[in-house]
Order: C-alpha cells, then structure tokens, then sequence
C-alpha cells in the first residue's frame, strides 16, 4: 500500500512538471505589437486589436498604451467600424491631449462622423458631429497638412445642412404649410451664410412667401436671386412663378 502511494505521488509530480514545462511563455510587448501589426497588415483588424489590447493589459507603460491605442483605433477605422473608431479616438485624446498625435486624432474623429453620413432623409446627427469636430480642428490646428482637407469635408458638410434644410422647406411647400417652409428656408439662409448654392433656397423661399400671399417679400427674394445668382436655372423658374401667381 505504501509503494502504491509512492508510486501515486511520483506519477502525479511528473504530470506538474510535465505541465509547468508545456505552459506557454508570456510573450514580450514587441511580439504583440508585431503580431498585431502582421494581422492588420494582411486585414484581420478584429484579430490585431486583440493582440494589441494584450500589451496594454500586461505591460502598463504609458508610451507603449498611447502607441496601441492609436493602433486601436486605426484598425477600427479600415474596419469601418466607425462608432467604435470614434470613441477610440475621443479616448486617446482625453488621455493624451498633448500627445504629438493629438491634431491626427482630432481630425480622424471627425472623419469618423463624416463617414457616417448616408442619405437626405436619414438621421443628420452624422453631419452636425462631422462639422463640430472639423470646425474645432481648424480652429486649433489651422496650419496643418490636414487642414486643407478638413476645410473641403467641412464646407461640404455644412452645404448637406442647407440642402437638408431646404429639402425640409420643400416639403412643408408642396403640402401648402407656407409659414413652416419660410421658417426653415429662413434658418438655411441665416444659419449659413456662406455656403454656396443659395439659388435654390432663395428660390423655394421666395415661393413660399408668395404662396403664402406676402408678395412682397416674395418679390424682394426673387430679386435677390436674379442679382446673385443671375446664371442659375432657378432664375427662369423665379420669373414663372412671378408671371402666374404674382
């Protein structure tokens, strides 16, 4: 009996060892961050993100966490996994707002948003989101090489505002609701100045005040159009609403 328990314990000690000398090895910052950068480069971006994540989960180092971060969200982003991308984004600069990365991430959270944008009669939060960011990013990097480009997304966001306004007012003119379409070919008009291609509000709205019987107002909205956007086609169209209900 007591060579059957010497035997027991020797067998079970050789199982403990053979299983501490099978038990894999913690793997070193670098080789996580080279396994996840393989992954991304060859498009598992969920794999790589996981790989990623285990460096900052065994190795605490703030410059090594800042660096995987930003491979993080990166990786989110070629994902299109946009709402994700952007929430990492919003992370890193909560954590890092001085970081040397700080304008990068400024302008991709943006971009996240515009990304986001589908179509004219869908949820406009997309756009709101996109002209905050960018708009906040040329105030406070104005000289950047991305600056151009924020500039361009930027202006064609707010230009998908007016549209979406008028589009509104349009649809408040066709069901005879004058006074809400002036409202909101108004707001296009007030609450972006500069964006190009007012003819087409200005065209809406002065129907609708004529619609609405201020002809008047009408009339002096016509003139507008004809004076700044005298090569429009909305010019012939102004002259035959004045011609048939003026």
């Amino acid at each position: 009996m007591r060579k059957q328990s010497c035997l027991f314990l020797a067998l079970s000690l050789a199982i403990l060892a053979g299983c501490a000398t099978t038990a894999p090895m913690a793997k070193s910052p670098d080789e996580y961050l080279k396994e996840g950068d393989s992954l991304s480069e060859r498009g598992f971006y969920e794999d790589a993100v996981s790989q990623w994540r285990k460096v900052k989960e065994s190795y605490p180092s703030p410059e090594i966490a800042a660096q995987v971060e930003l491979k993080i969200a990166d990786a989110q982003f070629r994902n299109e996994s946009y709402i994700e991308a952007a929430a990492s984004y919003e992370d890193f600069r909560k954590l890092h707002p001085t970081h040397e990365k700080a304008p990068y991430t400024l302008y991709r959270l943006a971009l996240c948003h515009y990304k986001q944008i589908t179509g004219i009669d869908t949820d406009q939060t997309p756009v709101k989101n996109a002209v905050t960011y960018f708009d906040a990013f040329l105030k406070q990097y104005p000289t950047s090489d991305l600056a151009k480009d924020a500039q361009e997304k930027l202006d064609d966001c707010r230009q998908k505002q007016v549209t979406y306004e008028v589009y509104v007012g349009r649809f408040y003119l066709r069901t005879d609701k004058y006074e809400a379409a002036i409202t909101r070919l108004e707001n296009a008009l007030n609450n972006f100045p500069d964006a190009p291609l007012h003819d087409e509000t200005l065209y809406y709205l002065g129907t609708a005040y004529i619609k609405s019987g201020d002809k008047a107002r009408g009339r002096d909205t016509f003139n507008r159009l004809f004076k700044q956007y005298q090569f429009s086609k909305y010019v012939e169209k102004a002259k035959k609403v004045m011609e048939s209900d003026y």
